[in-house]
């Protein structure tokens, strides 16, 4: 997978937060084989746990994308955003801004201005959004090159509540790195995106609230390896009716 020019080896990006140690976080990036983990500047820079948590992800080697998790205003996510470029030295920017406490739902118009004002000031936007086409639109007009549509609100393990949006999202936007970010809570909803074509899945809450975070983690890399195979070999679709797997013809008739 190719985003903003850089060669991803998985599919699967990991969420960095609520692991109950660096430890069991550690544990879990590697058994997931990700590549990609996000990272929050609150998390990151938390009194006495922050260092020992920046040193776990630095020893696993991996490509940081650092968020704007918490952020309810443009203002906010743009500052947040800067401020994290400093910190990890990179320009790309998972994009959060947060319209509704309680669903967490992404504020789009919010989104699209601070996404306008990010990319002119020379980031590589990660934005999450919502599966609607004309929010998608304008982020791409923005100056976005992937879309992080949601599945279900964060942290409810919900899978896709609207998979027919998502569908749509692929067809509308066919060669756009497309990621379903939050609401992934089972394997079989990893593998239910990979087979209606999304690029990727970002989770965070499914592996890390696992009673073993690596398990989960190795079963959610097989689960998007499966659906990403099963989209490129080109799946029946369903029917409404049954259809014989043998021939009638030649049967024995008998009398």
């Amino acid at each position: 997978m190719e985003v903003y020019g850089t060669e991803l080896a998985s599919r699967l990006f990991l969420g960095t937060a609520q692991y109950p140690s660096p430890t069991v976080l550690e544990n879990a990036i590697k058994a997931s084989g990700s590549d990609l983990v996000t990272v929050s500047l609150r998390r990151e820079t938390a009194e006495g746990s922050g260092a020992h948590f920046w040193q776990s992800i630095q020893s696993s080697g991996v490509r940081v994308l650092p968020n704007t998790a918490g952020c309810h205003s443009v203002g906010e996510a743009v500052t947040t955003a800067k401020l994290a470029r400093d910190l990890f030295g990179t320009s790309w920017i998972k994009l959060e801004v947060i319209g509704h406490a309680d669903t967490l739902q992404p504020d789009v118009f919010g989104l699209v201005e601070a996404a306008r004002i990010l990319v002119q000031e020379g980031f590589q936007v990660f934005p999450y959004t919502t599966e609607d086409l004309i929010v998608g639109e304008k982020l791409v007009e923005a100056g976005c090159e992937v879309l992080m549509p949601w599945g279900a609100p964060i942290g409810s393990g919900q899978g896709l509540r609207n998979s027919d949006a998502l569908r749509a999202m692929r067809a509308h936007f066919p060669g756009l790195p497309l990621v379903v970010d939050a609401g992934i809570g089972r394997p079989s909803h990893a593998a239910q995106a990979m087979e209606l074509g999304m690029d990727a899945v970002l989770l965070n809450t499914a592996v890390a609230k696992a009673g073993d975070p690596a398990a989960m983690a190795r079963a959610m890399a097989l689960a998007v390896e499966a659906g990403r195979t099963a989209y490129k070999a080109d799946p029946m679709e369903s029917r409404d009716m049954a259809i014989p797997s043998t021939p009638t013809l030649g049967m024995a008739v008998l009398t």
